[in-house]
């Protein structure tokens, strides 16, 4: 039997994109996609449609009404509708084309052909229901800050990803040079989309080990501690796990943190610190920020 899912349609002002997509990943949002409406933005997001289960639909529109009050933005207009898994599996990928992220990497979806001698390392890449398109302003900073780790002066690096989603950022710190990635999520469907997309980029598994769960799962897999950590998740989510992670790091690690709002910066770097962090620098990209930290001793 052929599964349902709730296409929403919200028409907003482009300054509410990204506080609207943070919104709908948090509202459970399996996947999202964006176009220009004349001056406006029509951002569809894919839900699925749960037995005995309604989505709170009221909520949320109450939610994205504060967000335009907040910002002084006109106050966008939701709707939704029921579409088969066909038609959601294939209807937001007509809005997505192969992006530049960063000085390196070119994102390239997998349905489309890789631009003939490309500039940059190409990750393939089909999210299917998983988060992780690589348009996200936090995933950008991710990859952004990957790009500036020294992993030709540091071979042989092991890395922890944890909430790996679609497996973006796994792929991207092993085609600039790392060794080995342990990625992890709670979400199944977020590690099948990781294993097809290493898988579609050619990465052995060997080299790329997904797996369902958190920082445990990391720990039953590790044979010695990690090199780095890379966590693109939620800033309260960051906070809980500190304590796991620096069970699985080295005195000389680094770490990739983002997910997290500007405002909430100061608490994680402070929540950072107690836990032996320092950081050394913040990058921020409209209202999301990434921190990036070593331990005392890198």
């Amino acid at each position: 039997m052929t599964n349902s899912w709730w296409e929403l349609q919200i028409l907003c002002d482009p300054a509410l994109e990204d506080s609207i997509f943070w919104r709908l990943e948090d509202f459970g949002s399996r996947g999202t996609a964006s176009e220009g409406k004349g001056d406006l933005c029509l951002v569809k997001a894919y839900l699925p449609k749960l037995p005995g289960a309604t989505l709170d639909l009221e909520l949320l529109s109450s939610q994205l009404h504060e967000d335009a009050v907040c910002v002084g933005s006109p106050i966008p207009t939701l709707s939704c509708e029921l579409i088969n898994e066909e038609d959601w599996a294939t209807s937001w990928k007509q809005y997505w084309q192969p992006e530049k992220i960063g000085d390196r990497f070119l994102i390239n979806p997998a349905w489309l052909p890789i631009p003939a001698a490309p500039d940059r390392l190409v990750i393939l890449l089909d999210p299917g229901v998983a988060f992780g398109t690589g348009n996200h302003a936090t995933t950008q900073l991710c990859l952004e800050s990957l790009e500036k780790v020294d992993f030709q002066g540091k071979s042989g690096q092991l890395i922890a990803d944890i909430g790996c989603g679609s497996g973006i950022l796994s792929i991207g710190a092993l085609l600039l040079g790392a060794k080995k990635v342990y990625a992890v999520d709670t979400d199944p469907l977020a590690v099948q989309s990781t294993v097809s997309n290493r898988d579609m980029n050619r990465i052995s598994p060997e080299s790329l080990v997904p797996a369902e769960g958190s920082v445990d799962m990391v720990m039953q897999g590790l044979q010695e501690p990690v090199d780095g950590i890379v966590c693109n998740i939620l800033a309260d989510v960051i906070i809980q796990l500190l304590p796991q992670m620096n069970q699985i790091i080295k005195p000389s690690s680094w770490g990739i943190f983002s997910g997290i709002l500007v405002e909430q910066s100061v608490t994680v770097a402070e929540s950072l610190e107690n836990n032996g962090w320092i950081v050394d620098n913040l990058l921020t990209k409209k209202e999301w920020c990434c921190l990036n930290v070593r331990r005392s001793q890198s």
